[in-house]
């Protein structure tokens, strides 16, 4: 079975840095896109940051330049660098991969980690 567990979110401190990781793991044969997405209370997920398999990422333009998205393909991992952090960059974010596996083509998310920036 095919899981998505991300690590990393706190608390920090506006204009502060986080690092998030998120490994996937299970019968995996190949993942196609890996991404971040995040939610807000009160609000609908939205995307952050997407990775494809050949490293073209794509941003959200509220974290273009603040946020770096990375991936290591051999250990099915994603990473998630954010800088200059801002109270409006408070959501939990969750893990998102576009995985082939036994059971075929589909769209996976993690649990969520929460990130918490203060003023």
């Amino acid at each position: 079975q095919v899981q998505l567990v991300e690590s990393g979110g706190g608390l920090v401190q506006a204009g502060g840095s986080l690092t998030l990781s998120c490994a996937a793991s299970g019968n995996i044969f190949s993942i196609n896109v890996l991404g971040w997405y995040r939610q807000a209370p009160g609000k609908q997920r939205d995307l952050v940051a997407a990775m494809s398999s050949a490293g073209s990422a794509n941003y959200a333009d509220s974290v273009q330049d603040r946020f770096a998205i990375s991936r290591d393909n051999a250990k099915n991992m994603v990473y998630l660098q954010m800088s200059s952090l801002k109270p409006e960059d408070t959501a939990v974010y969750y893990c998102n991969a576009l995985i082939y596996s036994a059971t075929g083509l589909r769209r996976y998310w993690g649990q969520g980690t929460q990130v918490t920036v203060s003023s």
